[in-house]
């Protein structure tokens, strides 16, 4: 697919859209800044004064540690507050209302849903199929339902939120293709530093409508300085920035994320990473192990989704015991289920210990 031809995915009424041009904008350069209106003193609470300007649209350094970080361009990098702007900004710029569908395959991260219904977009739904492996996405029904149902998006989470299984990477290949020029397939990979998956953006150079959403809510532990990442062809990330808000970016939260992003930071969270994969592998097995546990799904986030026999049960000892975890009772397909964040060691024992004792109660 020519990267030229994504702008015919795009409203017909945005593809030359310009977007409000903020003073910050434009590349200019000088010592005494009036063209903002901001107050020429700090505020008494910021001692360094770097709260008193508007921050950067896009803070080049940051772009630049991001496409480091995930491995591509700058120019590919649209950073926004957290992956639910991206998720926002892909749905108002590709879909016109009451006309443009987009794909989602439940039970999933509820935003894509949330942010279709905001922009009146038909919301098309391909259940995940429960089999011996897990949750898995039936590919050739979300590519029947994108065609024939005039879709411009195509969601798939990777690993899914809140069922925990990849979707391969052949198999976003192939469905990129077979919806070349018709929809843009949407890789999110919030949680892809927990799996052994390589990254979906490693397809881009041959799939041109592939996008990936990644975050530094979840392995990076930064989720308050909502820093979202899309990652896409330099064609569209300049049509979303103009669909953007003029400072999307605070500069607390860029240098947040900057010092987040440095040598010995990288390193301390890459051991974290590790250290949550082993726990999760023995979270699985403990659970596994519970009579009160239906079943624990094989998952490559940061979090296990688990059935049990009674789940009203299960979340009420787990809350008397001070853990708080997902009820994902009203989820399609999950009226018996939990999904428990991966803890420290200590926070993933005393689930196990609460739940052992309701067992024993019982």
């Amino acid at each position: 697919m020519d990267p030229a031809s994504l702008l015919g995915l795009v409203r017909e009424d945005l593809r030359d859209f310009g977007g409000y041009a903020s003073a910050r904008t434009t590349d200019l350069r000088g010592e005494v800044w009036l063209n903002a209106n901001e107050s020429p003193w700090p505020n008494p609470a910021d001692a360094t004064g770097s709260s008193r300007r508007y921050p950067e649209p896009q803070p080049p350094a940051l772009r630049q540690a991001l496409a480091r970080l995930y491995g591509c361009d700058p120019s590919q990098v649209l950073v926004g507050r957290g992956s639910d702007e991206a998720i926002d900004l892909l749905v108002r710029a590709l879909c016109a209302p009451g006309r443009d569908a987009i794909v989602v395959t439940p039970p999933v991260f509820g935003m894509y849903a949330v942010s279709a219904r905001l922009q009146g977009a038909p919301l098309l739904e391909v259940p995940l199929v429960d089999g011996p492996d897990g949750f898995a996405v039936d590919l050739d029904a979300v590519a029947t339902a994108a065609g024939q149902g005039g879709a411009k998006l195509v969601f798939l989470c990777s690993p899914s939120n809140p069922t925990g299984g990849s979707v391969p990477l052949e198999g976003i290949a192939a469905l990129a293709a077979r919806l070349a020029g018709q929809a843009l397939v949407v890789v999110d990979e919030a949680y892809g530093e927990f799996s052994d998956q390589p990254s979906a953006t490693g397809l881009m150079a041959s799939n041109a409508n592939i996008a990936v959403l990644r975050t530094l809510s979840k392995a990076h532990a930064l989720a308050a300085a909502r820093i979202g990442v899309l990652i896409a062809d330099p064609v569209l990330v300049r049509v979303l920035r103009a669909c953007q808000a003029p400072y999307p970016v605070p500069t607390p939260c860029a240098e947040l994320a900057l010092e987040g992003l440095a040598g010995e930071a990288l390193a301390r969270t890459a051991t974290r990473v590790a250290e949550v994969r082993r726990e999760r592998a023995r979270l699985q097995d403990g659970l596994a192990a519970l009579p009160g546990v239906l079943r624990v799904y094989p998952s490559d986030g940061n979090y296990l989704l688990v059935r049990f026999a009674d789940a009203d049960a299960a979340f009420a000892r787990l809350l008397a015991a001070g853990v708080v975890v997902r009820d994902q009772r009203a989820a399609p397909q999950l009226d018996d289920a939990l999904r428990i964040s991966i803890g420290t060691p200590e926070q993933n024992d005393r689930v196990l210990a609460a739940l052992v004792a309701k067992e024993a109660a019982a």
